[in-house]
Order: C-alpha cells, then sequence, then structure tokens
C-alpha cells in the first residue's frame, strides 16, 4: 500500500506517520511505501522499511496535485491548511490554501481516473468551524453548517466537493471533523484557539501562559492521540456506512476554560496554575463567541470513532506523550 500525506509536517502528520509505521500496514493491507508532502520537506522517519518520498510542496500551486499523485496513493490524508487566525486575517491566503489546494487534489484524483480504475480513499481533516452560532445546547448530527469565519467557510466548501466527488464515484472521500485540538505539543501558532493549549502546556512546562477570554467560554476538545485514532478508524472503516453525507463530526469533550483550569489544577497543582494570566483580547473574544461549544456525536460513535471523557484524561496524555511523565520544565 502506498500512502500519501499532505500537511506531513506538522503536529498532526508527524504522529500519524508514526503511527503508521508503527503499524506497519492499514486495514490488513501492508504499508510498501509514504510519500510524505508539506510546504517544507518533512523529515525522513525512522523505523520504515520500505520506501520514503519526502517533498516540498504547495498543494495550492497549480500542477503541484498532479505530481503528488502521479505514483498513485492507495490512500491519502489531506492535513494541509492554514489556521483560522490566519485565514481571519489574510482573506486572499486562506481561500488559495484552504480551499483551492482541496479543489486541486480532487480535480487531479478525478484525471487521473478518467478511462482507468483508480479511485484512491481520501481522509480530510475539516474543523467545527463549519458551524456558527446561534448553536443548540448541543449541536446534532442534522444541525446545519452557516460558518461565521472564513476558515469556517473554506472547510465548508471543501466538505460539499468532498462529498460531490465522491457521489461521483471519483474518490472514496471520508471528512472528519475535528474538536480543537488539545493539547497541542511544540510551540503556540497563529490559531484563534492556540490559548486552548497554550494554558495548559506551557505552565507544565515552567512558563507563563496569557488566557485572551473568560473563564466560562466553553469549547470542544479531544487530544492529539484521539485526533490519530481518527484518522486512523477512517482509513480502515467501511465507507459505504457514511451514506452521501461524508463528513462526519468527531467525538470530543465539551468543557469551559474554567473546568480546564480547575483539570490542570487536580494534576498538576496550584503553583502550575498560578502560571496562567488573564490578558483579554478583543479579537480572539469575537472569533472564539462564534464557535461551537458541544456535539451530540451519535453517528460517529456508532461508526466507531473515540475520544476522552475527561479534561484531566487529555492532560495526562500529553505529560505522558510529550513530557516522559514529567511537570514544570
Amino acid at each position: 500500500m502506498h500512502i500519501l500525506i499532505i500537511g506531513a509536517a506538522g503536529m498532526v502528520g508527524r504522529k500519524l506517520t508514526s503511527a503508521l509505521i508503527s503499524a506497519g500496514q492499514v486495514g490488513g493491507k501492508s504499508i510498501d511505501k509514504l510519500t510524505l508532502a508539506d510546504v517544507v520537506a518533512p523529515d525522513a522517519p525512522e523505523g520504515f522499511a520500505g520506501s520514503v518520498d519526502t517533498v516540498a510542496a504547495d498543494l495550492s500551486s497549480p500542477g503541484t496535485a498532479e505530481q503528488l499523485i502521479a505514483g498513485r496513493p492507495d490512500l491519502i490524508f489531506h492535513l494541509a491548511a492554514i489556521v483560522s487566525g490566519e485565514a481571519e486575517a489574510d482573506f486572499e491566503k486562506g481561500y488559495r490554501i484552504n480551499f483551492d489546494g482541496t479543489r486541486y487534489l480532487l480535480e487531479a484524483i478525478r484525471q487521473a481516473g478518467a478511462g482507468e480504475a483508480y479511485v484512491p480513499r481520501l481522509i480530510f481533516t475539516s474543523s467545527i468551524a463549519v458551524f456558527g452560532a446561534p448553536f443548540p445546547e448541543a449541536i446534532g448530527d442534522e444541525f446545519f453548517n452557516t460558518p461565521l469565519t472564513s476558515y469556517g467557510t473554506q472547510k465548508a466548501i471543501c466538505e460539499l466537493l468532498l462529498n460531490d466527488y465522491s457521489r461521483k464515484g471519483f474518490v472514496d472521500g471520508i471528512g472528519i471533523r475535528l474538536p480543537t485540538i488539545t493539547v497541542r505539543p511544540g510551540k503556540p501558532n497563529l490559531a484563534a484557539s492556540g490559548f486552548f493549549s497554550n494554558i495548559l502546556r506551557e505552565p507544565l512546562s515552567g512558563k507563563e501562559a496569557v488566557l485572551p477570554v473568560s473563564k466560562d467560554v466553553r469549547h470542544w476538545f479531544a487530544s492529539p492521540r484521539a485526533a490519530i485514532g481518527f484518522l486512523l478508524h477512517a482509513a480502515e472503516m467501511d465507507s459505504s456506512k457514511l451514506g452521501w453525507r461524508r463528513t462526519i463530526s468527531a467525538p470530543g469533550l465539551s468543557a469551559t476554560v474554567g473546568e480546564e483550569i480547575e483539570a490542570l489544577r487536580r494534576v498538576a497543582g496550584d503553583e502550575i496554575v498560578a502560571l496562567i494570566k488573564e490578558v483579554p483580547d478583543p479579537t480572539i473574544i469575537g472569533i472564539v463567541d462564534g464557535w461551537p461549544r458541544n456535539f451530540d456525536t451519535q453517528r460517529a460513535a456508532a461508526l466507531g470513532f473515540r475520544a476522552e471523557s475527561s479534561m484531566d484524561e487529555i492532560i495526562r496524555i500529553h505529560i505522558e506523550d510529550e513530557l516522559d511523565g514529567k511537570i514544570g520544565g
């Protein structure tokens, strides 16, 4: 099996690559080739006996998608995107990267399959930002998409494209609306949601963190470990069970910022929590006010997707996976 990961240099891409190498197979088929692509060439992974190509590629550049699928990968993970805050600040860049890149990829797959039997499975990472207020207490599987950000709009458009290209038989697409992935390792990024991770990750490493919103803000979370589980399950599942609604809202955990902080207190203590400083940011407050807070993910659960059930568990996963079980840097 040949697997292409677009966005392989990012946090989720790196963790997904490691998980695939560790498993050595998908759905009972051995992985013999990996193509890892990102705007900066990903590092070559260790411990993989098969063939690996690492590629610096901008999916939004005409012709790049055709080059990436020239080797006819059987399974494609499309993780590449610019994050919410950047997409909102730079309108043209957001549409070029998040929309045009996906459209080019789908068109390249369609053209490659013209007259030939080539219908790869494509796993697309969407976002809960496709939903906009006003919200019910919990967003169910029938709730409509009315995004209130450019990023959410770009993801919603791509969900429709994924549906249509799958309906026409050009691709076997599965979209996953990821919760906000917490705790993200590494340094703070330009995502408007970044503070949800920052207020946990930085104090756990002995650093101060800024909280730009009030503690009563509620949001929808899952760990990086759960996100990789979603992607691997989507790669192996019977996609016919999706019908023609090809994108699912992944399961997660609804919690307030205050509940995040209290979980951090239980796991790490008062001294760690004291490193969080409240500095309101009107721009971030305005963006976050339009985001979903809670979901009823019965469809995803019935399809076999699983996530954490407590913020304490999410924090402990970060300590175990990223800090070698140690707190405080």
